[in-house]
């Protein structure tokens, strides 16, 4: 281990080394007897501590001192003299950053415990400037991680690859509207059925927005108590609240520069839609038990799944708060109006369950599409993402999934316009013959679907024989959709 190096400083040879014999066993020792051969010294070795005498004929100890601190501050500066005066010391102290003023005649152990004491503070100067360095090269890296991440959330919600769609699809027309008024800080309001992506829409407008680097802060609207929705938004001061242990910045605030998502905004209460108002309006909200006013610069997007002209008209949204939000409406279709899309959208969703699962397939059968493409999906997107991760748990490891993994209710799909399972016994066209028809086609149908198409088994379940199976799959025009070709090449695509 390499001892630490001491510079003593002396204009008498003697003192110097009675210092140097004490010292050398514990500290690598270098001497000097005028202040020009010390700041050579100083120049050309890494030097701990500086042990100085103070009265030296061209320059004093704390003068010189003075000198080192400017150009080597990092070493530890030790004044020893014969000398008491009150003014010396003092003048050590503020002038020349002394660490410790030793008289003559000095004591070896004292003076040792002294110099150690000095090593450990030059020790620890190191590592303080070591890790105030860490800290900015780490505030660096963390900021540039920060920087990756907005980029890549950015590419991620792109209107070309963001919005999964095929080429065909009412989406794209959407998209093209959306990338007009991404850049503009325009309110937004998003309306569709529940499950339908309108979060994902929002994220993409935000990420293809001037303020893409700010913060998106998402706020459920709905089922929430005015009180409890105002601080959430708003913020509140310590003791405002029965719970309110200390302050609380609300999401108004987490989100200054960038833009908070408000989902299902047809559903706050009466009682806030007027502070919710003034707060969009003047850009000035106050936080819960607050006498100041704070400025929010946010750009608003809203969503919700019901009709808020009509909750206009039944008065539960207030009329002047729904023309501010939505500056710009845009009406996402819900998947059934979009059945071109599902291929394509079930293979990225696979694609994102078998990373979330961890459990690996190789694709769709065109027979399990061509069910999903029937099914009506009132879940819409979030459905279709279920019932893809059930597949993929329920399936085999990594191989094509079937349609026999499909849900009873989405194999029971005869046709887009008979998807909702039996919706058929409510209507009111068609015999009494036509409608159980219908009914037996779709039961034929999922059954098969989930025994891969295998008749025996298939009849055996619905007590029948093969021959009469044969006979119905004729009359209803049932046949198997895809083949071990089509499987294989959904199989590569998915």
């Amino acid at each position: 281990m390499n001892k630490p190096t001491i510079l003593i400083v002396d204009d008498e040879p003697r003192s110097v080394e009675a210092l140097e014999r004490n010292l050398v066993d514990e500290f690598d020792v270098l001497t000097a007897l005028n202040a020009k051969d010390a700041e050579q010294i100083l120049a050309d070795n890494w030097v701990q501590i500086i042990l100085c005498d103070q009265r030296m004929p061209d320059i004093s100890g704390v003068e010189f001192l003075a000198q080192v601190r400017e150009k080597w501050p990092d070493v530890i500066r030790i004044i020893i003299s014969g000398y008491t005066e009150a003014e010396d010391i003092i003048s050590g102290l503020n002038t020349a950053g002394i660490y410790h003023y030793i008289t003559k005649p000095w004591q070896p152990e004292k003076l040792v415990m002294v110099l150690r004491g000095a090593v450990k503070l030059f020790d620890l100067q190191r590592q303080n400037e070591l890790l105030a360095i860490e800290l900015r090269l780490s505030g660096n890296v963390a900021q540039k991680r920060v920087d990756d991440r907005r980029k890549g959330l950015q590419k991620q919600y792109n209107f070309g690859d963001g919005i999964i769609r095929c080429k065909t699809s009412p989406m794209n027309g959407i998209c093209s509207t959306l990338s007009q008024i991404a850049p503009f800080d325009l309110p937004v309001l998003i309306t569709g059925e529940s499950g339908v992506g309108k979060e994902l829409v929002a994220r993409a407008i935000h990420y293809n927005s001037l303020r893409w680097n700010k913060p998106f802060v998402v706020q459920a609207c709905g089922s929430i108590p005015p009180e409890v929705l105002e601080a959430e938004l708003f913020g509140y001061k310590k003791g405002a609240l029965s719970h309110a242990v200390q302050d609380f910045t609300g999401m108004f605030e987490r989100a200054a520069g960038g833009t908070i998502f408000l989902d299902e905004i047809g559903d706050i209460p009466p009682a806030f839609q007027v502070r919710l108002l003034k707060v969009l309006q003047e850009g000035e909200l106050r936080p819960v038990g607050s006498n100041q006013t704070r400025k929010v610069d946010v750009r608003i997007i809203a969503s919700s799944q019901n009709e808020l002209e009509a909750e206009v008209a039944a008065g539960r949204l207030r009329k002047d708060l729904y023309f501010y939000l939505a500056g710009v409406t845009i009406q996402i279709p819900p998947l059934r109006e979009r059945r071109e899309d599902i291929p394509i959208l079930a293979s990225f969703l696979l694609k994102q369950a078998i990373d979330k699962i961890g459990k690996l397939a190789a694709g769709f059968s065109a027979e399990a599409i061509s069910c999903m493409k029937r099914y009506a999906w009132p879940g819409n997107v979030r459905e279709l993402q279920n019932e893809i991760e059930r597949m993929l748990v329920m399936g085999p490891e990594d191989d094509i999934l079937g349609a026999e993994l499909l849900s009873p209710k989405v194999l029971m799909a005869t046709s887009p316009d008979l998807a909702d399972d039996l919706s058929i016994l409510s209507g009111t066209t068609g015999t009494l013959k036509e409608r159980i028809e219908a009914i037996e086609a779709k039961i034929l149908r999922e059954s098969l679907i989930r025994h891969r198409w295998n008749k025996t088994k298939a009849a055996k379940e619905l007590g029948l024989s093969r021959v009469g199976l044969r006979g119905k799959l004729e009359r209803y025009g049932l046949e198997r959709e895809d083949t071990p070709e089509n499987d294989t090449l959904l199989a590569k695509t998915a």
